[in-house]
């Protein structure tokens, strides 16, 4: 199992990893925090009308879901996410120490939102975040979806993120 590699999730690798694994479990990351800081030009929005997803922002904790590879796969999974996630190199890979639910700590590969790209939208008021989420329709759908799918996925874990549901609330009722 040491040998095994582990991927932590914080926004739509928890509901659609879209990689074999061997293990699914609730993590917490110490240090982050989830975020819709992203301007997303691609996958939830376009360049000429953007829309917002999640990073893994620095400062406070997260909790999301890990997810264990079996050695023999690590490389193609790695192929995989990057393929998936660093698109535009707005997030750096990195190996972080997360918790799982039973206790285990252990090393697990995170994308770290990168402040200084161009896309990095932290601290947004919220109403200029939800125009953004509403209007944003790319290659992989709204971002408004996104938002919404996230969100469920957090409640299934029976995790409450306040400040997400505040946005989904602020979105959906257009203010």
């Amino acid at each position: 199992m040491s040998d095994d590699f582990w991927v932590f999730a914080y926004g739509s690798l928890m509901w659609r990893p879209g990689f074999e694994h061997i293990e699914a479990r609730a993590a917490l990351l110490r240090g982050y925090h989830r975020d819709m800081c992203v301007v997303s030009t691609i996958y939830r929005g376009t360049p000429e009308c953007p829309g917002l997803v999640m990073g893994l922002d620095r400062g406070g904790a997260c909790r999301g879901r890990a997810f264990r590879v079996a050695s023999e796969n690590e490389a193609a999974v790695r192929a995989y996410l990057d393929d998936r996630e660093m698109v535009t190199m707005v997030y750096t890979p990195r190996m972080l120490p997360v918790t799982l639910e039973d206790g285990r700590r252990i090393p697990a590969w995170c994308f770290v939102v990168r402040r200084d790209h161009p896309q990095y939208a932290g601290r947004l008021p919220p109403a200029e975040a939800a125009r953004l989420i509403r209007q944003g329709v790319g290659r992989a759908g709204c971002a408004r979806e996104y938002l919404a799918l996230t969100v469920a996925h957090l409640e299934d874990m029976g995790i409450l993120d306040g400040a997400l549901h505040r946005l989904l609330d602020l979105v959906d009722g257009g203010g």
